[in-house]
């Protein structure tokens, strides 16, 4: 209770220090700031109806060094849980109280996931910080816009794009160590480095990057003393970036973009309360192949644009089973199409209906030493057509409404619908107060439905969110605060259930409803030219059935100073509340519930342009004080660690 106490205070000190700021013409970003994730088309931050996080080129600056995960972790509403683990450790997504299957992630507006994983979510492991411009969390159900997956947030990641210069390098290195809280050699166990070239020439733009990753020194599993000799596990990663931008008239321009993504790592599994399994036998290889189209056109009155992607992914297991004393394989691959074509067309000022047509194509194979899916048999499509209507009224009036009809192969028509009106009051301070209702809607995995633990009779989950909120800005736009409070339910929730008397197990629908409710709070004040206070609260209360993973109260915050142009120094703080995790007890064959304790984190950043605008030189350290927690059961966590990075640009 102490520390839950500490973090809201911290909250409430950054909030009491704008009455001692200073009277300077500090600018922050306001409700003019753009954003797209709410009609798919650009349009200023206090004419849409969310509050929407956005995670800018210079925010992710001030985190270099961290991880995409991490980074995500600090926004409010976000929980990103596995990010302060081993590297290759599997990444959880909770937003709103929701889960992987229900957060839908974007890559320059084209959804992306893994057909044959479980939950259907992309790997954010695979895609390296260094590789993206900015990051836009648009949190509540948004199927209507988005289609299925979209229940309780859309994060939407836009990659780094060509400067206007004919051509420009950039590079990196970063090295640092990756220690857990009973480890203390500070030597390099973690290197990070990458090249870029990009430019614009007359009407063809270009961009191809290439990162690689590689870290070793920690076990994924917890070693239960510091005198245990388990073995650790590396992590190594590739990505290939390219882009292709071509101008080809005053209105239409085509965009072509393909990327490759490799990770490896040794990982290591619980089996059950009574050991885990630390081998080096157990490794996974995982593959990505994306590919797409994007072109755009623009007229008098609108927009049309194309998205259109190919995703193919390959993963291999060799495993250890610790119950034949041998090795077991495994392979899943899987196939993803989407082509999203949609167009804004606006009738008058006020006036705008965006209608759009969305196909989706998705199948799976697998071989493992239980089952064998073939592609041929495994796979399903989806066919949407949906319309979002949008008015904003000169006297402070703003309504986003919408519906869409979904078509699934396996499961026919489906109707979502969202109605979100917001009011910009015409005061000394911008204010912005805002409501929404929207619907969505989850279709089972392929896994779901299709593997060993298969279940075809599984039924999508519906859900419905209410949400209230505001957003403002004060004291010559230096304050700048928003609070939502939410609250959201669902019917048929899909859950794994195991039988300990038959032993069977496989994936059912959780019968009547089950409920999420909390408020998100974020506060930004700029003191001065030069210091900007960054704070974050979320409370998050969830069923028991969802309750696991996610923290009740957590909160982030920051201070970044200048003391010159070229100089930041940056400190952050974490509060992670108490959360529940679950065990299969070897004893009795069932799955227990555990508590974890909550936890604190510090960490640290100075960064330093030696050559302004050409060479930056950082260093950073983790965990300062070194806390020994727990962020899944039976895995290790990062201790004390340090980073030294340096960029160069050309």
């Amino acid at each position: 209770m102490k520390k839950t106490v500490r973090a809201v205070a911290i909250i409430a000190l950054l909030n009491s220090c704008v009455y001692a700021q200073e009277k300077d013409s500090t600018k922050v970003n306001s409700l003019k700031e753009v954003v797209v994730s709410d009609t798919k088309f650009a349009q200023s931050k206090e004419k849409s109806g969310k509050v929407i996080e956005v995670i800018t080129a210079k925010d992710l600056e001030r985190k270099s060094g961290q991880s995409l995960a991490t980074v995500l972790s600090e926004v409010s509403g976000v929980e990103i849980n596995g990010n302060q683990s081993a590297n290759g450790k599997n990444l959880g997504y909770y937003i709103r109280g929701g889960k992987n299957r229900q957060v839908l992630i974007l890559i320059d507006g084209i959804p992306v996931t893994d057909a044959s994983g479980i939950t259907l979510e992309y790997d954010l492991r695979l895609l390296p910080v260094e590789q993206v411009e900015s990051i836009e969390i648009m949190k509540g159900a948004a199927s209507t816009l988005y289609g299925t997956g979209a229940a309780t947030g859309v994060i939407n990641i836009t990659l780094k794009k060509a400067s206007k210069k004919e051509i420009q390098g950039n590079a990196y290195v970063n090295i640092g160590s990756n220690n857990t809280a009973d480890n203390s050699k500070y030597n390099g166990q973690d290197f990070n480095q990458g090249l870029s070239v990009n430019g614009t020439y007359q009407k063809v733009n270009y961009f191809a990057g290439f990162n690689s990753t590689e870290t070793k020194g920690m076990s994924q599993i917890a070693e239960p003393n510091s005198a245990a000799n388990y073995e650790k596990d590396p992590f190594s990663r590739q990505n290939l970036l390219t882009k292709l931008g071509f101008k080809a008239t005053e209105k239409l321009t085509l965009n072509f973009f393909g990327n490759y993504d490799r990770i490896k790592n040794a990982y290591d599994l619980p089996f059950d309360n009574t050991g885990f399994d630390d081998t080096n036998v157990n490794k996974t290889t995982s593959e990505q192949i994306r590919f797409g189209f994007v072109p755009k056109y623009q007229y008098r009155h609108g927009e049309l644009v194309l998205n259109a992607g190919f995703t193919k992914i390959n993963r291999d297991y060799s495993e250890f089973n610790s119950y034949t004393s041998g090795t077991d394989y495994s392979s899943y691959g899987s196939r993803s199409i989407v082509v999203d074509a949609f167009n804004k067309y606006s009738f008058s000022n006020e006036f705008t209906v965006i209608v759009g047509v969305n196909y989706q194509f998705h199948d799976m194979l697998s071989q493992t030493p239980y089952s064998t899916i073939d592609n041929k048999n495994t796979k399903f499509n989806i066919l949407d057509g949906y319309t979002t209507f949008v008015y904003n009224l000169d006297f402070g009036l703003n309504i986003n409404t919408g519906i869409r009809l979904d078509n699934h192969s396996a499961y026919g028509n489906n109707w979502v619908a969202n109605f979100n009106p917001s009011f910009n009051f015409k005061t000394s301070f911008p204010l912005k107060v805002l409501a929404s209702y929207s619907t969505a809607y989850i279709t089972p995995s392929l896994y779901q439905l299709y593997s060993e633990f298969g279940n075809a009779n599984l039924t999508p989950e519906a859900n419905s969110t209410i949400e209230a909120g505001f957003e403002t800005e004060l004291i010559n736009k230096k304050v700048k605060f928003n609070a939502v409070a939410f609250y959201r339910d669902q019917n048929n929730a899909i859950d794994f259930y195991y039988n300990p008397t038959t032993f069977a197990a496989y994936y059912i629908n959780v019968d009547g409803k089950t409920k999420a409710k909390g408020i998100e709070t974020s506060l930004n004040i700029a003191l001065t030219s030069r210091l900007n206070l960054n704070g974050n609260y979320t409370f998050t209360q969830v069923d028991e059935v969802l309750d696991r993973l996610i923290p009740k109260h957590k909160a982030n915050a920051s201070i970044d100073f200048h003391p010159t142009s070229r100089t930041l120094f940056n400190v952050s703080y974490q509060y992670f509340d108490a959360r529940k995790d679950a065990f299969y007890d070897a004893n009795t064959f069932g799955v227990l519930t555990t508590q974890l304790g909550s936890y604190q984190l510090v960490n640290a950043l100075v960064k330093y342009e030696l050559i302004k605008s050409r060479l930056t030189v950082f260093g950073a350290a983790t965990n300062i004080f070194n806390e020994a927690f727990v962020e899944n059961l039976g895995y290790s966590t990062r201790g004390r660690n340090f980073k030294l990075g340096l960029t160069i640009i050309l």
